[in-house]
């Protein structure tokens, strides 16, 4: 993993469900790889106790700095990347795995001008996003004229705020929002990465143009439906070139995080390590 043959030093930034199986991979298989695990941080201590040796616990994120590390992830909530992530970029490269901290304009150009600033890249994790590459790349290509991310889950799955906290499902299957992915990031912001994702993978469109749908779905008590759906201009036929991929995400009723995803944001902290270190945001 580390091509000079030192190791590259990783710190993990929030101790839940996801912060959990990185850091447990990072202690297990982390040294064959060439990743140290330098120290974890959560807003909660007490939940470190008995499971993350006390040497690599952090009490204090300021202090960051004293070791040393690479790259810090973060696995927490948008707060930790809107508060301090401008800040973690002065010592580190950083890996968001909360993008809809990006949906706040005022949040993504600090992120950018700290990292030209301190030449260190913001890498941000596709999670459940499904068909990245191709997205980006048919964006590049000017044919991408429209893409739609629906997320589905039980209700229990949802942690919403704001208006959306009191809206009620009104049967079986409800739609919660519908409209500009930078709308629903604020009151949704553990249950919309995905669509964020999109919305950077993307550019042309963005968080105001890219769609996110919500929906509360009774029958989902153990998995999470993710559907996403892009068209482009009509092509000489007068038809358009179209997409519609289904991913449906095992998960423990209730669970903001699908097992799926737990898989995909360990290979992208392994990916985004063999990347060389480069200003801007970047997927992986």
């Amino acid at each position: 993993m580390a091509s000079d043959g030192v190791p590259r030093k990783v710190g993990v930034v929030g101790y839940g469900r996801l912060g959990q199986s990185l850091v447990s991979h990072l202690l297990t298989q982390g040294p064959e790889l060439g990743l140290e695990l330098v120290f974890v941080w959560n807003r909660d201590p007490g939940r470190m106790a008995g499971s993350v040796p006390p040497s690599l616990q952090l009490q204090n994120l300021a202090a960051l700095r004293e070791r040393h590390p690479d790259l810090v992830v973060e696995v927490a909530h948008p707060q930790i990347i809107q508060k301090s992530g401008a800040q973690i970029l002065r010592y580190a490269n950083l890996l968001v795995g909360s993008p809809s901290a990006l949906a706040d304009q005022a949040t993504e150009q600090r992120l950018l001008e700290a990292s030209r600033r301190w030449d260190h890249a913001v890498f941000v994790a596709r999670g459940a996003l499904w068909g990245t590459e191709d997205i980006t790349r048919l964006d590049a290509a000017g044919g991408l004229q429209s893409l739609r991310v629906t997320m589905a889950t039980h209700p229990d799955g949802f942690r919403l705020e704001g208006p959306l906290a009191a809206v009620l499902s009104t049967g079986h299957r409800t739609v919660l929002y519908e409209g500009p992915v930078r709308g629903l990031c604020p009151f949704a912001p553990r249950n919309s990465n995905t669509m964020a994702a999109a919305a950077l993978a993307a550019p042309s469109l963005g968080f105001d143009r890219v769609v996110g749908v919500l929906v509360a779905d009774l029958s989902l008590t153990d998995r999470h439906v993710v559907d996403v759906e892009l068209s482009g201009p009509p092509g000489p036929t007068g038809r358009s070139f179209a997409v519609h991929t289904h991913r449906e995400n095992p998960a423990e009723p209730g669970a903001v995080t699908g097992s799926a995803t737990v898989t995909a944001f360990w290979r992208s902290l392994l990916g985004c390590c063999q990347l060389p270190s480069r200003p801007g945001i970047h997927l992986c």
